[in-house]
């Protein structure tokens, strides 16, 4: 940057015929009534005039860049603007290095050659002086230089130091002011950014200020707060409480001028509304006089949150996978041949969209099915919703099925989302659908036939992608033919039908989930069992199982938890079947046994020869024979191909790990 040429004629020279009095004199008359930077001017102005130089200048120090900043600098008879240079190599980093006075009373080009300045004005002497803070760092310098020499002088270095006070005074205002000044800013960001209502009171509790959560608490813009009594913005008792706790305050000693406000306050909103909220005041004093803060939060939102949460939380567990204990956690378990037709019959619909229609006895293992169902299907990575139809009250149906708005009834306090549409994308399954009244049937044959419906309360119709798997243990086509059952509905619900066989049926697959049940119940319960005896299977099958599975897992349980010595206690868990004779036991497990050692599926088993005559109950060593041969004949049928499509795991309905496991068990090899 040029510096000024010099001005003509020469000044006197420096320090020549000072005037001490003169010089303090010009000081105090050209910096009285400045500040800031028409301090710094009238400064230096009146400093280089003082001592006869021809510059004079203060500047403030960054020591992160070691640069200085010109705050005011006079060369030659004008002012240098925008003056901003590294100090290594130059004068003025000894004077903030030493943090001293340093006087140059000659040759300072040759003490300074890195300095190309001096050369430039053809600087001869320098004189400069550092401004310091209270704590000794360096805020910047005050320095003089001139093209004559500028012999010691202990006059000149006093007044010097007169002028450097008075710069270092400004400089520290100056700076105290910026850091009040960041100091307010980020308190305003800080209250601004509040969750909570921020209220700043004179001491008459009006309204100084008010942060942008105020705002959303009373309905009411900050502009037309301030200035306004707090008490006409709250109910006439929380304006009686905040008065006295206010009053309360007053007397308490400094440190100790906050409380919590027990039971809060209630705000009264520009709209005429009243939220509940919950409060601090805390008071303070600046220049004798007193302020009040208040803070408010709306408890409302928090209310409303918890409420959210627990809906949400409600939601998520009706979304959520009951564990199926028919076959942890819904594999099917059996090899019986109608056990096998329902089996063919999920896989053969699983895949499609269609509404199914499974029929049963109570405790067949209907929710199972339609478990099974949804995981082999498309839509198993979406929810599985189950609706117990018979367990929810009548007058609360069509808002358990399709949700409520708020109002909509005594009671629905908020909106509510219906199951129907908690299973959009996915599926529902209508536990004891034949137990739905004929009000709603016609609701639900809508949601079947155009997929929509409107939540209680609403008149805004609500689309949803549903699969719908139905369930009962009437018969619907005779309840339909009776009036008890729209018939419409039935047709629309009955358009794959799934009838589970009772248990009396499935011979073979007594034993089967009873050992699966006994294994489950064995490891929940951290105990050992010995295996089944064949007197324990001849007693499981000859029972007639009117609670079909669900009966059977509880005998299991009983027979699990009452075990003697390690070994079940069917005496305790399982009813009197001394009804059934000896030569029905023998029939039944006969068949049984002998269905097993047929093919496992349903047109190998329609084939099959029926068994004739009876024989005697088989032992352990005979079923496993009958399992590897069985297991042998559907991996030749499937060329030794064990999963995937048309795999022996396939044909013999279970999972492809399952049947590896087996395998290895038995010992079963191609060439063997």
């Amino acid at each position: 940057m040029s510096m000024p040429q010099p001005e003509r004629p020469e000044p006197r020279p420096p320090l020549s015929d000072l005037d001490v009095d003169a010089a303090l004199r010009v000081i105090l008359e050209g910096t009285a009534t400045e500040t800031g930077e028409g301090f710094f001017r009238a400064l230096v102005k009146s400093l280089a005039e003082a001592l006869h130089t021809h510059g004079a200048w203060v500047t403030e120090w960054f020591p992160e860049t070691r640069r200085l900043r010109a705050l005011a600098f006079w060369m030659n008879g004008a002012w240098l603007e925008g003056y901003d240079t590294p100090v290594d190599g130059t004068p003025c980093a000894d004077v903030v290095n030493r943090k001293d006075l340093v006087h140059i009373p000659e040759s300072l080009g040759r003490l300074y050659p890195r300095d190309s300045e001096i050369d430039d004005v053809g600087a001869v002497s320098y004189l400069g002086m550092p401004l310091l803070d209270a704590s000794g760092t360096v805020l910047g310098h005050i320095a003089v230089m001139d093209r004559r020499p500028m012999p010691p002088d202990a006059r000149v270095k006093t007044i010097f130091r007169i002028f450097a006070g008075r710069a270092a005074a400004e400089l520290r205002r100056l700076k105290a002011e910026d850091d009040v000044r960041e100091r307010e800013e980020k308190l305003g960001r800080l209250v601004d950014s509040a969750m909570d209502a921020i209220v700043e009171l004179d001491h008459k509790l009006n309204i100084l200020r008010a942060n942008p959560a105020a705002e959303k608490v009373f309905a009411c813009n900050a502009r037309e707060l301030v200035g306004r009594y707090l008490g006409v913005l709250l109910s006439d008792e929380s304006r009686a409480k905040l008065a006295t706790l206010a009053e309360d305050l007053d007397g308490r000693p400094v440190g100790q001028r906050f409380l919590w406000i027990p039971g809060g306050l209630h705000a009264k909103r520009a709209d005429g509304n009243e939220i509940p909220a919950e409060a601090t005041l805390s008071r303070y004093e600046i220049d004798r006089k007193a302020f009040h803060t208040l803070i408010l939060r709306n408890v409302n939102e928090r209310l409303e949150a918890e409420k959210q949460i627990a809906s949400l939380k409600v939601e998520t567990e009706i979304l959520k996978l009951e564990l199926d204990d028919f076959g942890g956690g819904g594999s099917i378990i059996g090899r019986s041949i109608p056990w096998l037709h329902v089996v063919n019959d999920v896989q053969q619909v699983a895949g499609t969209d269609a509404t199914v229609l499974v029929l049963g006895e109570t405790g067949t293992g209907k929710e199972l099915v339609a478990r099974a169902i949804h995981q082999a299907g498309k839509r198993k990575e979406k929810p599985f919703v189950k609706v117990n139809c018979a367990s929810i009250p009548g007058t609360l149906i069509e808002s358990e099925f399709f949700g409520h708005e708020q109002g909509a009834f005594t009671g629905a306090t908020r909106k509510r989302h219906g199951r129907f549409a908690l299973a959009d994308g996915g599926t529902i399954f209508l536990d004891e659908v034949g137990e739905l009244p004929l009000d709603l049937q016609a609701k639900l044959l809508r949601v079947l036939q155009e997929g929509e419906f409107e939540p209680v309360g609403s008149s805004r119709t609500q689309r949803v992608d549903v699969r719908v798997i139905a369930a009962t243990n009437r018969d619907l086509e005779k309840e339909a033919r009776e009036g008890r059952f729209r018939e419409d509905l039935f047709y629309r619900l009955n358009v794959f039908p799934v009838r589970l066989p009772p248990l009396r049926q499935r011979d073979i697959d007594i034993v089967l989930l009873a050992e699966h049940f006994a294994k489950h119940f064995t490891q929940r319960m951290g105990r050992t069992l010995e295996p089944f005896t064949d007197a324990d299977r001849r007693r499981l099958m000859a029972y007639a199982w009117p609670g079909n599975v669900r009966e059977l897992e509880n005998v299991i349980e009983r027979g699990v938890i009452t075990a003697q010595n390690g070994r079940l206690n069917l005496n305790r868990a399982l009813p009197d079947a001394s009804g059934s004779s000896a030569a029905a036991i023998s029939a039944s497990a006969s068949e049984a046994l002998k269905a097993a050692a047929m093919p496992s599926t349903p047109a190998a088993s329609a084939a099959a020869p029926a068994p004739s005559g009876a024989a005697p109950i088989m032992n352990m060593q005979d079923m496993e024979d009958l399992e590897r041969q069985n297991i042998r004949r559907a991996l030749e049928a499937c060329d030794w191909k064990v999963a995937g499509k048309g795999g022996a795991a396939e044909l013999l309905g279970t999972k492809a790990s399952t049947l590896t496991s087996r395998i290895k068990t038995l010992n079963i090899r191609k060439n063997s």
